[in-house]
């Protein structure tokens, strides 16, 4: 059995039988008003964090969701497109398609904004997505893209770049790992559909993003999320998994490479009112600026009236590019 087989009997079993300790969210789950979301979504919500931001859903836009779970993230997209097919949900595991729209008529129950024509669920895999070219305005998925292995995750970004518009948002939550895994862990197919043993370095994980072409990279939370110990798994060694969430935006590539806002800010305290660098950064006196990692480095060069902060891995908008 491969380990693709393994993660759909593992999520068709999750589907018909909810798994409450199959995933765990590592932060609250988002409430807005007028919405409610039925307990069996609850159970059902199979991530490691949340891909759903006010940010950016404005003006009714065409969402894609890769992985649809027991349908929340579907739902709580849908409450900022309100719209019929506005949301787009694709799974490989048709029980997992069905649980969705079962639990998608709950949610039309209790929430009278709703109407489940808003979500079209459609049977495909993330690396060959049934969607049109440039047709959505932002694409998620949620602790799903860590399961596999890098042919696949590199044709899973590739896809999910080609559906996006320009300057579409590609949202995900997965767990990373900056310690190595010894092959037993990474080769243990049922430890990889459980969204463990696919982790890898954040580092790599952003290249393959930039890679596929995305110009701009927003670390938006990164948290602790999981330890594997000698007690349970096959290491001699503890291993710290962390979740994060990130957007990767399908800007134009920069001549001098992608921004990747890491949480960095850079605060000007000399004595002249403001600076300039003349590459389109103008820090005023003591007003902090959220830079991405590239100017970051450049302005720590270039002045040393120029305060810079560590990463604090998490960014929300309003940077310098």
């Amino acid at each position: 059995m491969s380990y693709l087989e393994a993660t759909s009997d593992l999520y068709k079993e999750a589907a018909l039988q909810p798994d409450l300790g199959l995933c765990c969210t590592t932060n609250p789950v988002w409430q807005f008003p007028g919405l409610s979301i039925p307990e069996i979504m609850l159970d059902m919500n199979y991530g490691c964090g949340s891909t759903v931001s006010a940010q950016d859903l404005v003006n009714d836009p065409k969402v894609l969701y890769v992985g649809v779970g027991g349908g929340m993230e579907l739902l709580q997209f849908a409450y900022f497109s309100r719209q019929n097919g506005g949301v787009t949900g694709v799974d490989v595991v048709d029980e997992m398609l069905e649980a969705s729209k079962k639990n998608l008529k709950l949610a039309e129950k209790e929430n009278e904004w709703f109407h489940s024509d808003y979500v079209e669920l459609l049977k495909g895999d993330a690396m060959r997505l049934p969607i049109e070219d440039e047709s959505i305005d932002v694409a998620a998925q949620n602790c799903l893209f860590n399961i596999f292995r890098k042919e696949e995750l590199k044709k899973a970004i590739a896809e999910m770049y080609r559906v996006l518009k320009p300057q579409g948002r590609l949202v995900m939550s997965d767990p990373i790992c900056e310690q190595p895994m010894n092959e037993e862990l990474r080769n243990d197919d049922h430890l990889r559909a459980l969204c463990l043993s696919g982790s890898i370095p954040l580092k790599q994980y952003i290249k393959l993003l930039t890679d596929a072409g995305f110009g701009t990279i927003e670390i938006r939370a990164r948290r602790s999320y999981r330890v594997l110990s000698p007690y349970h798994y096959p290491t001699d060694k503890l291993i710290h998994i962390e979740s994060i969430e990130i957007a990767a935006i399908k800007d134009p590539m920069p001549e001098d490479g992608p921004c990747v806002f890491t949480g960095r800010t850079a605060i000007y305290f000399g004595k002249e009112p403001y600076f300039d660098d003349n590459k389109g950064h103008v820090l005023v006196q003591n007003q902090p600026m959220a830079v991405c990692d590239k100017t970051a480095a450049a302005l720590a060069r270039i002045s040393d009236d120029i305060f810079v902060s560590e990463s604090t891995w998490h960014y929300n908008g309003g940077g310098c590019c």
